[in-house]
């Protein structure tokens, strides 16, 4: 997960990791029964998943 950065004010946030296991944490996208989105930062070693970061009100976007 490299990066997620506001498109707003251009802050970026870089390196998440798990504090469990120390794997950094892959951004992934969960769909609601209401078919809206949440973006949520995942530890691939299934420790757990957090919200994505905010910035400026909305959802930071994860570069891929």
């Amino acid at each position: 997960m490299g990066k997620y950065t506001c498109s707003d004010c251009g802050m970026e946030v870089t390196n998440i990791t798990c504090g469990k296991c120390g794997t950094q944490l892959e951004h992934k996208v969960l769909t609601k029964d209401d078919g809206s989105t949440v973006s949520v930062s995942e530890c691939p070693n299934e420790c757990g998943r957090i919200k994505s970061p905010l910035c400026c009100g909305h959802d930071m976007a994860a570069a891929d």
